[in-house]
């Protein structure tokens, strides 16, 4: 069914969703139909009963759930961008994403695989010593592909953070080959 809506918001306001969604002001009607899409989703599952929560953190759960599938082109956010949707912390949005992605597991498979396979394809070879380096954003990815290297082969290394970074993560050169054959990551 296609619903049609009308919002009336200012310019400040549109240059701060602008730069929240991440997208340019002209963008912005088409990013935030993808997100007005999850609302309606979760109205209407409301109005049905299909899904009536008792708990503030199931219904919070459960919208980051809808907004990954319908906003996020079916991938895992990394912690700021859900501090940045949500209002929370970075510790308390890792906290949302791991329950989320625990609840949903299911569900949310071929977001997780997706992600996982995207830190694949943009890890860089180090010249040096063949360890492939990569910028996440998503601790809680870095810890699925981790639980994915423990399962291919228990003796692998797990990919660490590097050594005076936030966010920048080490592979090994055994590891990444596993997990991208494994992943099917680059093909």
């Amino acid at each position: 069914m296609r619903i049609t809506t009308e919002l009336v918001i200012d310019d400040a306001g549109c240059n701060e969703l602008a730069r929240i969604l991440k997208c340019s002001v002209r963008n912005l009607p088409g990013r935030l139909a993808l997100y007005a899409s999850a609302a309606i989703e979760e109205y209407v599952s409301m109005f049905r009963g299909q899904k009536v929560f008792t708990r503030g953190s199931d219904i919070t759960e459960y919208r980051l759930f809808l907004l990954i599938t319908k906003a996020m082109g079916n991938s895992i956010p990394g912690e700021q961008d859900v501090c940045s949707l949500f209002q929370t912390s970075t510790t308390e949005s890792r906290a949302l994403i791991r329950a989320v992605m625990s609840k949903y597991q299911y569900s949310l498979r071929d977001a997780v695989n997706s992600s996982m396979k995207q830190i694949i394809r943009d890890a860089r070879q180090n010249e040096e010593d063949g360890t492939r380096e990569v910028t996440v954003d998503s601790l809680n990815i870095v810890e699925e592909l981790n639980r994915l290297l423990a399962t291919i082969d228990g003796a692998l290394r797990p990919i660490t953070r590097k050594r005076g970074s936030v966010s920048t993560y080490e592979i090994s050169p055994a590891s990444y080959a596993r997990l991208d054959e494994n992943l099917n990551a680059n093909e």
